[in-house]
């Protein structure tokens, strides 16, 4: 399910190993994922984490072939309340960690990848949340945190794909790497954040989050929970529900 690996010192490279599945992201993957990240947070050996998916693509998102909550009756709010205490922890580790994308991001992937320090892209990945098409709003509302008004508008009302290149010039991604030099580039990055002390770069993180904390992104992510309850209750939401994972399907191919 997970692949750990030591490119480098101080350096751990974590694998979404279910190509199978273009590393959809189940209940069982975000545990042992969420578990992994944190052993490093407390391994004083590991500075830096990498993560990647395995196969043809980075994720396709959410797993809706399974349950993704522990509840059998889910309350209101409660799945995008879940959502939003994942993608934090990860937001709230002490050591940087750094989205590898390549192939695609699908919904659910583009919010792994937000909650992460650093994301490095192919120039040809796709990145789409096609989910605004049969479901809106979407979970982790970072559209607007990351990108500004009228780009998070437009992906926003069109669930529109972009490539990988768009998405490094829209504020999504840091850079942009040709496919064959993505895994050598972002190690290079990785291996410049391990050469820093680990004191140093933790604090630094943290000086960088507290600035954006300041500025409202925090409350402005958590305001979408209440959104997306209300949003469960529209006839979209409805038909969304009957059958998913092909609507998800449909919407990813612009239908």
């Amino acid at each position: 399910m997970l692949n750990v690996d030591v490119p480098a010192d101080g350096v751990r490279r974590v694998t979404l190993n279910r190509p199978e599945k273009r590393n959809a992201l189940s209940r069982d993957l975000l545990r042992a994922l969420l578990a992994t990240l944190r052993e490093h947070d407390a391994d004083p050996d590991v500075r830096v984490t990498i993560l990647r998916g395995a196969g043809p693509c980075f994720s396709s998102g959410y797993d809706l072939s399974g349950p993704l909550l522990d509840a059998s009756s889910p309350t209101d709010g409660q799945w995008s309340r879940h959502v939003n205490d994942t993608w934090f922890s990860v937001w709230d580790l002490a050591k940087p960690v750094i989205a590898q994308i390549h192939g695609y991001a699908i919904a659910g992937a583009t919010e792994l990848a937000s909650a992460c320090d650093l994301v490095y892209v192919a120039s040809d990945a796709r990145i789409s949340y096609p989910v605004v098409r049969v479901a809106s709003p979407p979970d982790w509302q970072y559209h607007t945190v990351l990108l500004g008004l009228r780009r998070a508008m437009e992906l926003m009302l069109t669930g529109d794909p972009i490539d990988g290149a768009e998405a490094a010039r829209i504020g999504f991604a840091n850079r942009d790497f040709p496919p064959e030099s993505l895994e050598a580039s972002v190690l290079e990055v990785a291996v410049r954040i391990a050469g820093v002390p680990s004191d140093l770069t933790q604090l630094n993180k943290r000086s960088v989050h507290r600035a954006f904390d300041v500025w409202g992104a925090r409350a402005a992510i958590r305001a979408g929970t209440e959104l997306q309850a209300l949003a469960g209750h529209t006839e979209s939401a409805r038909a969304f529900r009957a059958d998913a994972l092909e609507a998800v399907k449909r919407a990813a191919r612009g239908e």
